[in-house]
């Protein structure tokens, strides 16, 4: 019996592409470039499953009059903001992603972003490699404590989670939770959280927010003009969400008018691009959404890509189906 054809829209780590090879027949994507809408669709036309990362433009339209060969659409990480679900479903199509794999290793960045962003790293990096530090002083480069302080997370799934058990009992920080839904008692216990109702309650609480929610329309600008005006003209925002969720011209006004003290970016509204307002600040740590940029786990998450499909051929509902 012939495998079943496999399309990786972008090159993956060497073992996962192996490991895929002895599974199912596979066509890698040789110019590892982002496939257009057009792209996605012929590939759903002409092969068995599609394994799609957030790069590809897997957005409304996509569907829209589809004769698939495909029946499974695998997505290399967590997030699916950037695939129509509901025009998936309507082609038949089921999507997939791979969770848990990835919690640690993005609460490990975000925290990153956080003590860069308060220790103005970033700034002076680059004074050091521009050649222009003239040695210590006492006034230089002056930033803001993290022990003690107060973290507010906007989305209290896996990662916010870990985000949050970083930062209290590392940093013995009082953590303040927001999140659509309860969060279980014991679960706040472990992580030694409080849980407020709204993100305007929370803002002008905290002298960090970091955001773990879901992107798509639902959570798009969540923080924008009138919400970064009730965050403390010390606070610093944390973003390794999606871009959508920050309005970034609103972001780049309230870093250049001290309305907040820094951010810190993993993600952004048009990747690779970046809001020229936001290049400007030098109270913001950019990073180019490397949340899960670890080799053990960009493996983790192909191999569990890898599952789900392979349970879907084996006629079993993959374990990580999301529609």
């Amino acid at each position: 019996m012939s495998k079943p054809k496999v399309l990786l829209t972008r090159k993956w780590p060497a073992s996962v592409e192996a490991a895929a090879s002895r599974l199912f027949d596979v066509t890698v994507n040789p110019d590892d470039r982002p496939l257009s809408r057009a792209d996605i669709r012929e590939a759903l036309e002409n092969y068995d499953a599609v394994m799609a990362t957030v790069t590809d433009d897997v957005k409304s339209g996509t569907f829209t009059n589809l004769k698939p060969k495909a029946k499974i659409l695998a997505n290399y990480g967590v997030g699916y903001s950037h695939i129509d679900l509901e025009g998936a479903t309507a082609a038949g199509i089921t999507v997939t992603n791979t969770p848990d794999v990835l919690n640690d290793c993005t609460a490990d960045l975000a925290m990153t972003l956080l003590m860069m962003a308060a220790r103005r790293a970033g700034e002076g990096e680059r004074e050091v490699r521009a050649g222009k530090w003239t040695g210590w002083r006492p006034t230089h480069l002056i930033g803001t404590s993290v022990t003690g302080k107060t973290l507010g997370i906007i989305g209290f799934g896996r990662i916010g989670q870990a985000m949050a058990r970083r930062a209290h009992f590392g940093f013995g920080m009082k953590i303040l939770v927001q999140s659509r839904s309860p969060v279980a008692a014991d679960i706040l216990a472990e992580t030694g959280a409080v849980q407020v109702d709204t993100v305007e309650n929370l803002l002008p609480e905290c002298d960090f927010v970091s955001l773990h929610c879901p992107g798509g329309d639902v959570n798009r600008h969540l923080i924008n003009a009138e919400r970064l005006g009730l965050m403390r003209s010390t606070a610093i925002l944390v973003n390794t969400a999606r871009g959508e969720v920050v309005d970034e011209a609103a972001l780049a006004e309230a870093l250049k008018s001290g309305e907040i003290a820094g951010a810190g970016l993993d993600v952004f509204e048009e990747e690779p691009k970046v809001h020229p307002g936001i290049l400007e600040c030098e109270n913001a740590v950019l990073l180019p959404h490397m949340g899960s940029s670890t080799s053990e786990t960009r493996v983790g998450m192909g191999m569990r890509a890898l599952r789900n499909i392979e349970q879907f051929f084996n006629g079993e509902v993959p374990g990580d189906k999301v529609n």
